[in-house]
């Protein structure tokens, strides 16, 4: 009976606590909550009557008018998330907003990713300029989709809009859902995860091993790309729209601002990336063509060994089984509230922003700066290509042969067996061994002093093929004198648009053609003395995106009937790469 009552005493004691535990956490964030005025079910219709879902934070009791921080994202996540970083934008001075695009959320519009931001996004910043609490003017942030629609609201910029800091921003048609008008796969799965419901289907999102199993039953059929979704089982209705605008064409053109659109920017800009982002290419598409049009605009880029993800939390200890330089980590939150308020509220300018271009080197442990990102080098390696063997290798020559040759490579577009190509992409980003079945490598004579490899490699490949088209892809590695293989950046691209995004112009069979590149993956890593360079090249087969057999249709209606000739590719000796570096 003791022993009863005694176990009934702890049980009530412990109940007890249990229940001021709670009470005190819902004080707690009671008491978090009751020093915001947030408002979490606002309605903004735009010009042509759509109504757009926003949530808004402001401090209680605090009417005066402010800077707004607009993050405009078709991702609805958690609540209490997206609360949790509107409620730091109010904490450090600012009204916070979150909008959520076309079709989201409580808005009753068909979902359509990319298509209206541009002009959705400028509405918005309208409203919110005309409310008595914004001071005239307003800020955005934001990671990926978040990043592209700063860029969107560019195309025309409000003049309530006082500057953008996008990060790893996306270029719809130029890094996602293709890349040099190479339509690759992660797309495909994301449009249903963004655009199934009014929220995320996280449930279509995290199913890996359904779209992996569509992706291998595709590659092992021979199915056209376009029949993925009759594979899956389920109508993608958004892929196949994408599909049918393989060039650059007005459709992805109107999206975000294009050649002449980038003159009239010119708020200030702060961007971060990272070198193994996947969409780096579209990312750095936006400040390129700024610098092109508008070099007076005053724009900034932090880059540094990161991912896609990993930039938008300021970096990450590992990536890819890379341990990054320590220096590398940054506080990413701290720098952008940083920019804020030197822009918005006249303060002082982020310490590390010692110029226009930021940068890490990896190797190198150290943060460097440029002018621009052509600045970041101030010479190049030049290597062609030769066929002259090396070991294992042919030779990367510094200087051209006087008689024109070729390296021959055959492969049969229909053989499922071996995938000719998807060593490219940098995972692991160094690697013991290299994969020789397939392509051609080339490797230059030992550093004789060190350098550092800064910027995006470049190039112009000469070949001739049997058919009408290929997709190619050049992979540049630092050899590390222990013989590991250091990814350091990579081009993949269809040869039919090297010319022109926007028109296809397909090759002649048995004809050299010039295949100019340059919209590479930039780079920043210190290469020691005795470390070499290894340059890949070969053709772009494998089940991870459109696989190119070379004839005059669209390449989403071929099939593996349209690959009864093998591709043969003759990769000529005048090719070269020109490697970017700081001496």
């Amino acid at each position: 009976m003791c022993n009863q009552r005694i176990l009934l005493f702890i049980s009530l004691f412990l109940v007890v606590i249990n229940l001021s535990a709670q009470q005190t956490k819902a004080t707690k964030l009671a008491s978090q909550t009751s020093n915001y005025d947030i408002q979490d079910s606002v309605s903004v219709k735009t010009r042509d009557g759509a109504i757009l879902s926003a949530i808004i934070v402001r401090k209680k009791e605090d009417n005066t008018p402010k800077p707004v921080i607009l993050q405009y994202t078709i991702y609805v996540r958690d609540k209490g998330r997206d609360l949790k970083t509107l409620k730091e934008a109010a904490d450090h001075g600012y009204i916070g907003i979150m909008i959520y695009s076309r079709g989201k959320r409580f808005s009753p519009n068909e979902i359509n990713p990319y298509e209206n931001e541009s002009t959705d996004v400028y509405d918005a910043i309208d409203w919110i300029s005309k409310q008595k609490w914004c001071n005239g003017s307003v800020g955005m942030f934001g990671g990926s989709y978040n990043g592209f629609t700063q860029w969107a609201a560019c195309k025309t910029v409000h003049p309530a809009l006082k500057t953008i800091v996008p990060y790893v921003a996306n270029r719809p048609g130029m890094g996602l859902p293709m890349e040099n008008n190479i339509f690759i796969n992660p797309n495909y799965e994301w449009a249903f995860y963004v655009s199934n419901n009014k929220y995320l289907d996280t449930v279509s999102g995290n199913n890996r091993q359904r779209f992996r199993t569509m992706q291998s039953r595709w590659w092992e059929s021979g199915t056209a790309y376009k029949k993925l979704d009759s594979i899956d089982g389920e109508p993608n209705r958004l892929f196949q729209k994408w599909i049918s605008h393989p060039a650059f064409d007005n459709y992805w053109q109107k999206m975000a601002p294009y050649k002449l659109d980038f003159a009239q920017i010119n708020i200030p800009v702060l961007a971060f990336d990272g070198y193994y982002n996947d969409s780096q290419n579209s990312s750095l598409y936006y400040l390129r063509e700024l610098q092109k049009y508008n070099p007076n605009t005053p724009a900034y880029l932090i880059i540094g060994p990161y991912g896609h993800f990993g930039t938008q939390i300021g970096g990450e200890a590992v990536i890819n089984d890379y341990k990054v330089d320590s220096l590398a980590l940054i506080d990413i939150k701290k720098i952008t509230y940083q920019w804020f308020d030197f822009i918005l509220k006249n303060g002082t300018k982020p310490e590390v922003l010692k110029d226009k271009i930021n940068y890490e080197v990896m190797g190198a442990n150290s943060w460097r700066s440029a002018s621009s990102i052509d600045k970041m080098h101030n010479d190049f390696l030049t290597f062609y290509l030769t066929n002259t063997k090396s070991g294992n290798f042919y030779t990367a020559n510094s200087k051209k042969s006087g008689k024109k040759d070729f390296l021959l490579q055959q492969i049969d577009l229909a053989d499922r067996q071996k995938s000719s190509n998807n060593d490219y992409y940098p995972d692991p980003i160094i690697k013991k061994e290299m994969d020789t079945t397939s392509g051609f490598r080339f490797i230059s004579d030992p550093l004789k002093e060190p350098v550092i490899v800064n910027g995006s490699f470049l190039g112009e490949l000469k070949i001739s093929i049997n058919k009408r088209d290929v997709d190619l892809a050049v992979t540049v590695y630092e050899v590390l004198p222990n013989g590991e293989y250091f990814h350091l950046s990579y081009y993949i691209g269809r040869a039919s648009y090297a010319k022109n995004i926007e028109k296809r112009q397909l090759l002649k069979p048995n004809t050299i053609e010039t295949i100019s590149f340059s919209n590479t993956h930039l780079v920043s890593k210190q290469l020691s003395k005795g470390s070499r360079l290894l340059i890949v090249v070969d053709v772009n087969k494998n089940s991870f995106s459109q696989l190119n057999y070379g004839t005059d249709k669209e390449v989403s209606d071929e099939t593996i009937k349209d690959a009864k000739v093998p591709l043969q590719i003759k990769w000529y000796t005048d090719s070269f790469v020109k490697i970017p570096v700081l001496r």
